[in-house]
């Protein structure tokens, strides 16, 4: 048995209609992290996952952290064949978001697999079910054909509260540290740069959410006897948001741009090109930061959206000034901007501007992470990728979405390669969600190359990386 062996073994289980089945049984799981979902089908889930990886000769054991009032649910499981050989690191996550039933069309369930032409609907096919199944499947292709053994040592986390912020994960994986420690961190989630283009991506932007907010007094007054008497915190909110963000989107606050961006990374995505897919929107080319191409400015800087605004009664305006207004924003930032600090250059530039009035109130935000794109690690994904798929390979310095690739990134320090099966057009977290069949038959294909080279792969080739530091 060879390697072209193991990828055909992986084919196999596609053409034959063996992952469909194991598939569907995942997807008919209701594993809905929300109120109203259950919690027996979050724990039914990892046990049934517990049993497969058992028949594939693995250690497992299941594990529950609560943090502030959230529980979360996670299976580990490890394969530890020679301490000499790598040692890699694999996640996933099985809970989805809420079905939305009503509003899938053709009558579909979102719980029930269902196949029409390239496209397999379900929620969680693209995320997150569908994905680590097909790394599953590749996995199990090449134990078999490498006699039961992979050629390197694996350990697999799969946690069940992804979709509400994975509760306690970077807990859990602070305390068994040790237990996780590897030479290289490997999953799949989010999107491709296209169907048609296998892609590696390398981390994530980050992100802030905050709050601005203009509270002038405690009643609306009538707007024709108070009228250019009172301050409307409206007209002052607009102005200050069009001082932060201009009407073309560019950002107009140093503080809360990338004080650099890497050649490397500049070199990486002057590579891509994106390609809209049939119902994606129009991309607005006059949108963003001057100057920069459309792959640029997802991939390669930071943008600040107005998420939504509050003041008076839209749904029944009145002749009245509005006592207060309220924005909603967000900052989807790169690696080398000054995230922790986004209150202060927020507040420095209000002020500056004449809008002390203007309250700042940041929520939440995680860490943006980036591998090096010069990495050992990820020149061999891609040319193990490339010849695998026989396709140039799309590396994209950080997925423009946000994932909580920084607890395996900076708490445990280790290079991180993601591979994503789905495509911008998947209706991830919409009503229905899907993975494309071809998408699925091809991955299935490289991710047992990937597994097969992992098995033949020598470390003192493989300096140790680290990630870009914050």
């Amino acid at each position: 048995m060879n390697r072209i062996s193991a990828i055909n073994a992986a084919l196999a289980q596609y053409d034959s209609g063996e992952f469909f089945q194991c598939l569907k049984e995942r997807i008919s799981k209701r594993t809905v992290n929300t109120p109203g979902g259950s919690p027996q089908a979050l724990l039914e889930y990892l046990q049934q996952m517990q049993s497969k990886l058992h028949d594939l000769g693995f250690s497992t054991r299941l594990e529950s952290v609560v943090v502030n009032d959230r529980s979360n649910h996670f299976l580990v499981a490890d394969r530890v064949e020679d301490v000499e050989r790598p040692t890699v690191l694999m996640y996933g996550h099985g809970d989805v978001v809420t079905g939305m039933d009503s509003q899938w069309s053709e009558d579909r369930s979102p719980w029930e697999l269902s196949i029409d032409e390239d496209r397999w609907y379900g929620r969680g096919t693209a995320d997150n079910k569908g994905q680590h199944s097909i790394n599953l499947a590749a996995l199990e292709a090449v134990l078999e054909c490498r006699n039961r053994v992979l050629g390197f040592n694996l350990i697999l986390v799969l946690e069940m509260g992804e979709e509400v912020g994975s509760p306690g994960l970077r807990e859990f994986c602070e305390k068994h540290r040790d237990a996780l420690k590897a030479d290289l961190f490997l999953a799949s989630d989010g999107p491709r740069l296209s169907a048609h283009q296998p892609t590696v991506f390398l981390g994530s932007r980050g992100i802030v959410n905050f709050k601005l907010r203009v509270t002038s007094r405690a009643l609306p007054y009538h707007s024709g006897n108070w009228g250019g008497l009172l301050r409307n915190p409206a007209t002052t909110l607009a102005a200050a948001l069009s001082s932060i963000v201009d009407g073309h989107g560019a950002l107009r606050v140093r503080g809360l741009c990338p004080q650099d961006v890497p050649e490397a990374v500049r070199d990486a995505v002057a590579l891509l090109q994106l390609a809209p897919e049939p119902g994606d929107p129009e991309i607005d080319l006059d949108w963003g930061e001057p100057g920069l191409r459309p792959e640029e400015r997802l991939f390669a800087w930071n943008a600040l959206e107005i998420l939504a605004l509050d003041a008076g009664n839209p749904a029944n305006p009145v002749n009245a000034i509005p006592p207060k207004a309220v924005a909603h924003c967000q900052l989807r930032f790169i690696v080398g901007t000054d995230w922790e600090n986004v209150a202060t250059h927020l507040r420095r530039h209000l002020d500056e501007h004449g809008f002390p009035m203007v309250e700042v109130e940041v929520s939440r935000g995680a860490p943006a992470t980036r591998l090096d794109p010069d990495s050992a690690w990820v020149r061999w994904a891609k040319g193990s990728i490339e010849k695998s798929s026989g396709k140039p390979i799309a590396v994209l310095p950080n997925l423009g979405g946000t994932l909580p690739n920084d607890i395996f990134a900076l708490a445990l320090g280790l290079p991180t390669i993601w591979v994503p099966h789905s495509y911008p057009g998947c209706a991830q977290h919409a009503p229905n969600e899907h993975l494309l069949g071809s998408v699925v038959r091809e991955a299935l294909g490289l991710m047992a190359g990937l597994f097969w080279d992992l098995g033949e792969v020598d470390l003192q080739q493989m300096n140790p990386e680290a990630v870009v530091p914050q």
